[in-house]
């Protein structure tokens, strides 16, 4: 009876897991460079939203993954402002490797974390006195997708380029 408790037990060792440990502001940032004067325009801004996903191992089992957001908004040339965001988790993640993986920490765990990216930019605008700024939805799986599918190309085309000399 002992070893099949014990069999149990290391079958549940061998399941995947998946918990997120923490989440926090690495890094948070704002520059409103032309105020007070582009409070006197119209508010007709472009916007653009910058962003990039990393993770680091932090532990056997725990992952930091940092989502790493820049908003500009600007009235013409002229920019009203920039934020910029390092929102970061830690995760623990056991019984997933290889491109599971690299999925749950490129994509997985950023669309954890965007809401509360998105919801800091959102404040941090608004004590800026500028309207609130409600960032779109994004498709973290999609974004993944296609770096992996670039980094596949540039694999393929160095290999091929190595055959060739």
């Amino acid at each position: 009876m002992a070893e099949n408790q014990q069999a149990a037990g290391n079958e549940n060792q061998n399941q995947p897991q998946f918990a997120l440990q923490r989440i926090y502001v690495k890094d948070l940032s704002f520059e409103s460079p032309n105020a007070p004067m582009v409070f006197q325009e119209q508010w007709k801004p472009q916007v653009n939203l910058d962003l990039n996903t990393a993770h680091t191992k932090v532990s056997d089992n725990q992952y930091e993954v940092v989502l790493s957001m820049t908003v500009t908004a600007k009235l013409d040339e002229k920019v009203a402002y920039i934020v910029e965001i390092q929102q970061a988790g830690v995760f623990m993640v056991a019984g997933i490797e290889g491109a599971q993986l690299g999925q749950m920490l490129g994509a997985y765990c950023p669309t954890i974390l965007f809401p509360y990216a998105r919801e800091a930019i959102d404040g941090t605008v608004s004590k800026g006195s500028f309207p609130a700024l409600m960032l779109a939805p994004v498709n973290f799986d999609a974004i993944y997708a296609q770096a992996l599918k670039k980094k596949q190309e540039e694999a393929a085309g160095e290999a091929g380029s190595e055959q060739t000399h």
